[in-house]
């Protein structure tokens, strides 16, 4: 536990054998379950993080490809089934430094915020840290998030975040966008129903990993994604709650 809350750590992992194991051995030992969610990996990414023998671990695997959205979904179900307080979203490559979940966690920790988001262009010498086509597709997608969300959010495309659950249950989560592009749904969907988001600097990391996302993302998916955000949003003006966003 943390400050007294259930924390979980969701892991949406496809085709991660490779890194998963270094994924799951840096989460801190005060983290009450992880559950890591094998979305119909083609290699060992299951047997791997079962192997681990961590009793905090559960893998929930889907039998054919659904998305990293659908996966994410899936693993919200399962820790706010099992108690957790508030769940955060750590990808399978190791990309998300452990070191800064304290941080992330605070805002939604002390009911500040429902969603906190990490924001690595706001860290320290991110742009030299970020190859240079992910650093300026990141600004120009925040730029449109923002537009279309109504929420002043730094880094859109960050998947480090924490949700605690009571937002969790204001949100319809079963409808989350299944594929890449699912951030910009979730912060569409967070502005509507009214539940405030803080920004949290956190660590950009970029080793070995291997990255699924091309420039048909960022061209079509995304401000696809973002146009029906916005529309949604415009649609039901009259009876959305106003969401604060805030940079923690």
């Amino acid at each position: 536990m943390l400050e007294g809350k259930r924390i979980a750590v969701v892991v949406p992992a496809f085709d991660e054998a490779a890194l998963i194991a270094r994924t799951l051995r840096g989460i801190p030992s005060w983290i009450d379950r992880v559950v890591v969610v094998d979305d119909a990996s083609g290699d060992d990414t299951a047997e791997v993080a079962r192997s681990l023998g961590d009793a905090r671990v559960l893998v929930v695997r889907h039998e054919l490809n659904r998305g990293v959205g659908a996966a994410i979904a899936t693993g919200y179900a399962r820790a706010f089934e099992d108690g957790a307080d508030v769940a955060v979203v750590m990808a399978g490559d190791a990309q998300m430094d452990p070191t800064d979940l304290p941080r992330l966690l605070a805002p939604v920790i002390e009911g500040r915020v429902g969603y906190a988001k990490g924001d690595r262009l706001s860290w320290p010498d991110a742009r030299r840290a970020m190859p240079t086509t992910r650093w300026l597709g990141n600004v120009v997608l925040s730029w449109l998030t923002r537009v279309a969300t109504g929420l002043d959010v730094n880094d859109s495309q960050c998947g480090y975040t924490a949700l605690a659950a009571d937002a969790a249950r204001r949100l319809p989560l079963d409808r989350l966008w299944a594929r890449y592009g699912y951030p910009n749904d979730l912060l569409g969907m967070l502005g509507m129903y009214g539940v405030d988001v803080a920004d949290v600097p956190v660590r950009p990391v970029y080793a070995d990993e291997r990255s699924g996302v091309g420039w048909r993302h960022a061209l079509f998916v995304v401000p696809s994604v973002l146009l029906r955000a916005w529309w949604r949003r415009a649609a039901s003006v009259p009876r959305a709650l106003p969401a604060r966003s805030s940079r923690g």
